[in-house]
């Protein structure tokens, strides 16, 4: 196995919060980021639906459904800003979308909007411009092409955020999150991975840049393969530091030959491009 880069992230700052909200936090993203992002404030209050364990110190627990209107009200009261990764994660039928990632957003940001919280990460996805081919190079304004309902809820919560910032001046940073893994599963994830130590240095940029507005973001690594150009998003301060390239032999020795004639191989969405639909 090939072995992964000992990087240490490098987006330390000296800005504290008071306390941080992180949602989704007993998800897979969720778990790498709850030990990093107390380094960070003084509280750190960790919301899902599924079991959080016991709070650490300087930890506060939530078990709250993101379309329970009232308790996401209580969620956020005294808090200072926003790392939004709750709801569903993969592509599934459109209901518990609806739920989760569509009503559970306009609900998050409205009890941000009552209790004045100022900005919030959104955990959107690769997967809102998931049928560009894998042969184009995408910026921030590229406009959606989602590749599936999951990515078009990521969507809604994008535009969602866009409305907010220019109706309330709420200021949100769009993370289009490629493959946050410990490595890379395979081809495609050489283009769209990112180390777990860039996506805290991304979460960190994100939260501390002294202006985000309304903002999109590519979640990835400094790949060889890149399909996706943050450049405009160079005020955010995000600079990966680590890449896939490590594993390139080891993921190219394991994985077949690919067929051209698999839309998976031919967009950027990979299997979410054919997957479902869900009766």
């Amino acid at each position: 196995m090939t072995t992964p880069p000992t990087s240490t992230p490098s987006s330390t700052t000296s800005l504290r919060f008071k306390r941080l909200l992180l949602t989704g936090a007993a998800g897979g993203l969720g778990r790498v980021l709850r030990p990093r992002l107390k380094a960070y404030c003084d509280v750190l209050r960790l919301s899902d639906l599924a079991d959080l364990g016991t709070a650490a110190a300087g930890e506060e627990l939530s078990q709250v459904a993101l379309q329970d209107g009232a308790a996401v009200h209580g969620l956020l009261e005294g808090v200072d800003a926003v790392v939004h990764l709750g709801g569903v994660s993969v592509e599934a039928a459109f209901d518990p979308i609806l739920q989760a990632n569509i009503v559970g957003t306009y609900n998050l940001y409205e009890a941000a909007r009552k209790h004045g919280v100022r900005r919030v990460l959104f955990a959107s996805s690769n997967h809102v411009t998931g049928f560009y081919r894998q042969d184009e190079v995408l910026g921030t304004d590229a406009a959606p092409r989602p590749d599936g309902l999951y990515g078009v809820s990521k969507a809604f919560g994008e535009n969602l955020a866009r409305f907010y910032f220019d109706r309330y001046g709420i200021e949100t940073a769009c993370l289009r999150i490629g493959s946050s893994f410990a490595e890379p599963k395979d081809r495609r994830m050489l283009a769209t991975w990112m180390s777990f130590d860039d996506l805290e240095r991304l979460v960190v940029s994100c939260l501390t840049a002294p202006l985000v507005g309304y903002s999109v973001v590519y979640g990835m690594s400094n790949n060889r393969t890149q399909w996706w150009d943050n450049t405009k998003a160079r005020h955010l301060g995000y600079v990966p530091q680590d890449s896939s390239e490590p594993f390139r032999a080891a993921v190219e020795a394991r994985q077949a030959p690919l067929d051209y004639n698999d839309p998976a191989v031919l967009y950027q969405g990979g299997a979410f491009v054919r997957t479902g639909p869900f009766e």
